[in-house]
């Protein structure tokens, strides 16, 4: 299941020998007093630490010799020899507790003040909390590993608690970050574990959306690792937002304090201990505060940017006035014990049903859009020499600059649709493609902005029903979504957006139900510009269909305008949303694609006849005008 890291030390033989010999002895080095922690570090001398490996001990506080016997306890050995080799130990004073906790409002950060408010679809590293807990992260997406189902990983101390049961519901944000729980359940807890394998829940999110990209990060987990030490590592939590660490002690089992419940209250947790990374230094050196626990914990790559690879679900951190530490489970653990993984099993997502727009669906081949110029052409996404990605049922191009669909071509069989929910699917990017390459979730957080599907979540999903589910979820890649106001969706113009299939289906007698559909956002040089993004006004779609008993195939021209982006067409004063249909040759001037493919630009290809006259524009204000 893990995806296990190559060491980067020359100690592997070495640590896997102190491991084994630290979880075999673990029981009887807690059972001292005073003693909390027991790990694999290297060993620090005069304050600066060496290349040699050593067994570190973690204490509450450091005594004298004449103090142990007041303690029930004896002095720490300065060499324990493990497989005939002989290690020097280290005594660190330092404590930790659980950090799923109410913290001052002295101390929360400004910049993550977003996390804590109430946020769909959830992402990680947001609050989340069972209603009797105060507030702690949601830490990545991961998946069932019987049925795929995507679920939410945090803690059990964060998801669970003292007082809590599996299914008991989950509340986003956290209690402590807003009281009204019951207008803040978003899912219900599914499976828990706290003990040596680690402190971790899962949650299923069935009243929200759920996204997998990382707040900050930018990043969706699809893997998971062992750290080493010294590995440079990141997460992204509720409190302190995204911290920076490295790694310091790997192998531990910590002590910690988990209340009434249990007896004794302490438990055993296997994990590993991270410390603040000194090129990039955490405010007031705090890489972790309460509200953290349940955040990922994200290895580096070589660019020292985050990568997808977990290594640490975070849980506690130290507390008094000992230089700032934090502690992570291991995620093979957590992930075993749970029955999670980090990736969509292929079984649920077979790729060979993915299969794009088909050009003959209605037998006469219809291509897809071409740029009518060098610079479109240039601007197109290429990957691995394709500038043209498929999903089920439907094709798309992206724009490098605009970070958004050029275009998207999809096929409807009106015979075969099948009513399918979206509850429990996510927005997330298509890790097929760059992530930079794709606008996510970081545009449309506390703002009127919504994301709109640009082929039609319903159009898609059609044929067999695994066919049907697997288009219903790849609708929801963020390569098919672009910004629409909220507003627009409520408005009557939306209505008739949405409506302009059905209505074709609904007025002509379609050849085998089966229509195609290009469509996609009208880039304008004085686009309004939102958090680095340029936010098209307008949309269009072109929708292809051939009539029972006919050959030749009928193409109509729409555009919605969410302002007055028509203007070069000589139609002002427009309001703020409105459906138009007007000629091919208008929306190719329009987009700066040849929609017609044929030879020159302004001609249709054989066998297609375009529909709405050429110069003349047509209003379109209720569904019954559409035809």
């Amino acid at each position: 299941m893990a995806k296990k890291k190559t060491p980067t030390s020359s100690h592997s033989a070495e640590i896997d020998s102190l491991k084994k010999y630290i979880r075999q002895n673990a029981k009887r080095f807690l059972s001292k007093p005073n003693v909390n922690s027991v790990g694999i570090g290297y060993k620090i001398t005069d304050g600066k630490r060496t290349n040699q490996l050593s067994v570190q001990f973690t204490v509450d506080r450091k005594v004298g010799l004449e103090s142990l016997e007041s303690l029930g306890t004896e002095e720490i050995p300065t060499t324990l020899t493990v497989d005939g080799v002989e290690y020097p130990t280290d005594v660190i004073e330092r404590s930790y507790e659980k950090s799923a906790r109410a913290v001052s409002v002295l101390n929360q950060l400004e910049e993550a003040q977003d996390r804590k408010f109430f946020v769909d679809p959830i992402v990680p590293g947001v609050s989340v909390g069972h209603p009797t807990i105060s507030a702690g992260t949601a830490g990545c997406v991961v998946y069932d590993a019987f049925n795929s189902e995507p679920l939410m990983l945090s803690n059990w101390h964060v998801l669970h608690g003292n007082h809590g049961e599996i299914g008991d519901p989950v509340a986003q944000p956290g209690p402590h970050d807003d009281n009204r729980v019951d207008q803040n359940i978003a899912g219900s807890l599914v499976r828990s574990h706290l003990g040596i394998a680690g402190d971790c829940a899962v949650a299923r999110i069935d009243q929200r959306g759920l996204d997998d990209e990382i707040v900050g990060l930018g990043v969706t987990v699809d893997a998971i690792g062992e750290p080493d030490l010294g590995d440079k590592i990141v997460k992204s939590g509720r409190t302190t937002s995204v911290t920076h660490g490295v790694v310091a002690r790997i192998h531990v089992v910590a002590q910690i304090d988990y209340g009434e419940r249990f007896n004794p209250s302490v438990v055993a947790i296997g994990c590993f201990e991270i410390e603040p990374d000194p090129d990039l230094p955490a405010d007031r050196g705090e890489i972790s505060m309460g509200g953290d626990s349940g955040s990922a914990w994200i290895v580096k790559n070589d660019e020292g940017s985050a990568s997808s690879m977990m290594v640490g679900l975070h849980f506690a951190g130290e507390t008094g006035d000992a230089p700032e530490q934090a502690l992570a489970c291991y995620p093979a653990s957590v992930f075993e014990k749970l029955a999670i993984v980090p990736q969509p099993l292929d079984v649920v997502r077979p790729e060979a049903v993915r299969r794009g727009f088909s050009n003959s669906f209605l037998g006469n081949n219809i291509f897809f859009p071409r740029p009518l110029s060098q610079e479109l052409k240039d601007d197109l996404l290429v990957v691995d020499g394709e500038t043209v990605f498929h999903y089920t049922h439907f094709s798309l191009a992206m724009s490098r600059s605009r970070k958004l669909a050029r275009w998207v071509a999809w096929n409807i069989d009106g015979g075969s649709l099948k009513k399918l929910s979206r509850r429990g699917i996510s927005f997330r990017k298509d890790r097929k493609l760059p992530r930079s390459a794709q606008i996510g979730n970081e545009l449309y957080q506390h703002n009127p902005l919504d994301r709109g599907h640009i082929a039609r979540r319903a159009d898609l999903n059609w044929g067999p029903l695994s066919e049907a589910k697997q288009a219903n979820e790849d609708s929801f890649f963020y390569t098919n979504i672009a910004p629409q106001h909220k507003d627009f969706n409520q408005s009557d113009e939306g209505g008739i957006w949405g409506e302009l299939e059905n209505a074709i289906f609904a007025d002509v007698d379609i050849e085998n139900l089966k229509v195609s559909v290009l469509g996609g956002p009208i880039f304008g040089d004085n686009d309004p510009v939102h958090r680095g993004v340029r936010l098209p006004q307008s949309y269009w779609k072109a929708i292809y269909y051939r009539e029972r008993g006919q050959s030749t195939v009928r193409i109509r021209a729409y555009v919605l305008t969410q302002a007055d982006l028509l203007s070069e067409l000589e139609v002002l004063e427009l309001p703020e949303f409105a459906v138009f249909e007007i000629s091919v040759n208008q929306l190719q001037d329009l987009t700066g694609l040849n929609i017609l493919n044929a030879k020159t630009p302004r001609q249709t290809g054989p066998g297609v006849e375009s529909l709405g006259e050429d110069g003349g524009i047509r209003r379109i204000r209720s569904v019954n005008e559409i035809i």
